[in-house]
This record gives structure tokens, sequence and C-alpha cells, in this order.
């Protein structure tokens, strides 16, 4: 029995939930969000909460059951409040600085990295060293943030690169002489 996907998935004031041709819509103050419904679960819209149990007894029911929980869970939360991540830069000349729809990265390479921002997203610069990047899908927070990212991965010996806030970067001990 999935603990996770017993509870029902609470539907605040001013949202709403549809499901029609297999797929599950929520509409919320920040926007409107939808997924595709697994045939092995079966969802039920009550009043003020989403409900999710497997259709059947199958172990493939059972082992979505959980997943597909969460992931309702994740519209309603991205329309209401929604996701940010927030990607902190460090070594030295390395800045980054969010031009329109563009974010222009220097991180110690011979040319500036321009990374165009996918629709649905905000990037937003505070300084020139912290990026923040927010929307109302948590998987298309994350993919972009991981994105960004993959540039300049932290290194282990001094530490520079581009890491999540709140990351521990193992460091490792240099050579000795």
């Amino acid at each position: 029995m999935s603990r996770i996907g017993k509870k029902p998935v609470p539907v605040p004031s001013g949202v709403t939930a549809a499901i029609a041709d297999g797929t599950l819509t929520v509409q919320g103050p920040r926007g409107t969000l939808s997924m595709g419904l697994a045939e092995e679960i079966r969802y039920e819209i009550g009043e003020g909460s989403i409900s999710v149990q497997p259709a059947n007894a199958t172990k493939r029911a059972r082992s979505f059951w959980g997943m597909q929980r969460t992931l309702v869970e994740n519209l309603v939360t991205g329309v209401t409040e929604g996701y940010t991540k927030v990607l902190e830069i460090t070594g030295v000349g390395y800045r980054a600085n969010a031009q329109g729809r563009n974010l222009k990265l220097q991180l110690g390479y011979s040319h500036d990295v321009d990374f165009a921002v996918p629709d649905g997203i905000e990037i937003k610069t505070p300084d020139n060293t912290t990026v923040q990047i927010s929307g109302i899908d948590k998987q298309k927070v994350g993919q972009v943030a991981a994105e960004i990212r993959r540039w300049r991965k932290p290194e282990p010996y001094k530490g520079k690169g581009i890491k999540y806030r709140g990351e521990y970067i193992f460091r490792k001990e240099g050579k000795k002489k």
C-alpha cells in the first residue's frame, strides 16, 4: 500500500480541476497545467480534493499509484505557488546577466554563453553570481536549471562552477609537494 498515494491532494479555493479525454487539467491563479492520465490509475475529483487510486491490483498499478499522486500534487502546487530554483556561480570572472529572453553567462570560456529562455520560464539575476529560475511547471524549471548548470559543473578542487543553492560540493585536497 502506498502511503503517499492514500492521501488525497487538497485543491485550494481558486483552483479548478477537470478530467477530459484522458488528461487532467488544473487551472489556477498562475496559469493552466495538464498531464496525461495513466490507464492503471483511477482519478476522482471530489469537493476540495483529488484522490488517486489504483484501478486494479496489478503490480504496475500499485507502482504507479504514489508517483501519479505526486504528479497531481505538483500540478496543483505549480498553479498556486509556482516553483523556483536558485543557482549560484562561483569563480573569478564568472558572472550571469539576464537580458530579455536571453541569459548571458561568462564562465571562463573564450566566448560568452547565450542561453535562450524557453516559454513558461522566468529568469532573474538579482546579482551577477545568482540566477533565479521560476515557473509553474516543476519539470521544466528543473530541466532549465540543469541545462544552465551543465555549462560549468562545480569542480572538487577549488569549487568553481555553477551549483544549486544549498548543494554541497565534496572538496578534494590538491597535490602535496
